[in-house]
């Protein structure tokens, strides 16, 4: 009888581990999807931290001096700019009208 009584001494001293390990494997699984949330929570604060530093750039945007406007060389220097823009614009809308009107000759006779 006391084999029997050791037996089952063994065996709730084998259950016992074996819950123990599970607890602890369940434990370290919490531990690690913690770890993991607090990971993302950080990149999502830094994330936000750079849009709002995006934000004040832009609204730090450098401030034009009113002297620029009194000095000829610089007036200049921006009609110059705004002229290679006014150019490349009207480069690309003679483009533009120049394949609308192919896709036009085009379509009719496509159509018929």
């Amino acid at each position: 009888m006391g084999d029997s009584a050791e037996k089952v001494h063994e065996e709730k001293v084998e259950v016992e581990k074996e819950h123990k390990e599970k607890e602890e494997k369940h434990e370290k699984i919490l531990e690690e999807k913690k770890e993991k949330h607090e990971k993302v929570e950080e990149k999502k604060e830094k994330h936000e931290e750079g849009e709002e530093k995006k934000k004040k750039d832009k609204k730090e945007k450098k401030k034009k001096n009113p002297e620029d406007n009194k000095d000829g060389a610089k007036l200049k220097q921006k009609l110059e700019k705004i002229e290679t823009k006014i150019q490349a614009l009207v480069a690309k809308k003679e483009e533009i009208l120049k394949l609308i009107k192919e896709a036009d000759q085009v379509t009719p006779s496509t159509t018929s």
